[in-house]
């Protein structure tokens, strides 16, 4: 075994050539989560429901979803690097694989890293979650609870793009932008479910700007239905109007034959000292409904547009302490002559770091809706993530923890 010695040696000394690293990374977060309103179902056509307390990971009400993952690099030489993120999210409830079951549902691509900017292929986030999403307050502390009524914006990375292309530039005075497209590769017609998006955004001297764009055909496949047990387009991937079981996504599930979908987003923040305020602004279409690309049980046809304002506020109590408030405001969806729905959306939080790693926290969202919705009732509270309510208004509160590694 003489021969072991200087093999041995020459291993460490051609990783350091190379200069490549592998990291695993993680997220856990549980907690308790009360509702006061939760549907059970319906009997005829009244709604019933009840209050439900339950423990719930983080993907269900919290500040992030549970995940785990692998990311890496290669130093190519010459500025440039090999890329790889894989990333799985999972259920603390039972251990089971979020995103329809897919192993490495939340993100999974490779691609290069040069000078001029990075080029990855793969399952990816659009860039309103890139560029707009980071100054909401559901990506910074408010949680899924407190994202925009049914993620109807992106924001909440509750969707990614299949099978795309993205470039990312790099930082110039403040200034990144970048796009993405990708298709389903469900049809033989190039480009009838293509998903593109593109953004940008500033960020120096405590003030921060970012904006988004999305485009999307036949969405409810497209986008909508990206998951890996996703249905075809005979069947709804944006929501459900349920019977003897509760609704799914009531602020807009209805509109899945909607031809396109387009998402314009806003947002604008300035930190000083100890405080942040953020305001936020968002468009979403749903166009030419009607079309064959999900189905219409309402026979609706044109378009239902939605217009989402959010103003939020952070502050830093202490360098452990933090204290949160968010509002939002969503109004649309009026299609063939129904009413708007509006939904009204407050949050109140509490962060307390046990660690950089570790915190515990609290988070109290009520939901106000009025209106018609998408499945041509009387609007109920949707709080996103949760069960919707089987009345006009809900409250959720939970109380949870948070590692990272």
């Amino acid at each position: 075994m003489k021969w072991f010695a200087p093999l041995a040696l020459m291993i460490p000394s051609a990783c350091a050539l190379a200069q490549s690293s592998i990291e695993i990374y993680g997220i856990t977060d549980a907690g308790i989560n009360y509702l006061s309103n939760a549907q059970s179902g319906r009997i005829g056509t009244r709604l019933n429901g009840n209050a439900r307390w339950a423990f719930y990971d983080g993907s269900v009400g919290g500040q992030q979803g549970s995940r785990l993952g692998i990311r890496g690099f290669e130093d190519l030489g010459g500025g440039y690097r090999a890329l790889v993120r894989l990333e799985n999210g999972f259920s603390l409830q039972n251990g089971a694989a979020g995103q329809g079951g897919a192993i490495f549902g939340r993100e999974a691509w490779t691609g290069i890293e040069a000078p001029y900017g990075q080029i990855t292929l793969g399952r990816q986030y659009s860039a309103i979650v890139q560029f707009y999403a980071p100054i909401l307050a559901a990506q910074q502390w408010a949680g899924y609870m407190s994202a925009h009524p049914g993620d109807l914006d992106d924001a909440s990375k509750t969707w990614r793009i299949n099978n795309s292309l993205k470039y990312t530039s790099p930082v110039i005075s403040g200034w990144q932008f970048g796009g993405v497209i990708g298709r389903e590769g469900n049809s033989g017609d190039p480009g009838s479910d293509a998903v593109w998006s593109v953004g940008a955004a500033f960020h120096e001297h405590g003030f921060r700007f970012g904006a988004g764009f999305l485009s999307a055909a036949k969405p409810n496949t497209s986008f909508f239905g990206s998951n890996v047990n996703s249905a075809a387009a005979s069947a709804n991937n944006m929501g459900s109007l349920g019977s003897l079981s509760p609704e799914s996504n009531p602020v807009f599930g209805s509109y899945a034959s909607a031809q396109s979908l387009r998402i314009l987003a806003l947002a604008a923040s300035y930190t000083l000292s100890r405080a942040t305020v953020a305001l936020a602004y968002s468009r979403t279409d749903f166009a030419k409904l009607g079309s064959n690309a999900g189905p219409n049980p309402f026979r609706y046809t044109g378009t239902a547009s939605f217009d989402d304002i959010e103003l939020s506020a952070l502050y830093q109590l202490t360098s452990r302490f933090d204290i949160g408030t968010n509002v939002n405001y969503l109004r649309g969806g009026s299609v063939d002559g129904k009413a708007n729905a509006a939904y009204t959306t407050a949050t109140l939080g509490a962060m307390y770091f046990l660690s950089k790693s570790t915190d515990i926290y609290s988070l109290v969202v009520g939901e106000k809706a009025a209106g018609t919705d998408s499945f041509d009732q009387p609007s109920v509270a949707a709080i996103t993530g949760m069960t919707p309510s089987s009345t006009s208004f809900q409250l959720a509160v939970r109380i949870g923890m948070k590692h990272t590694f």
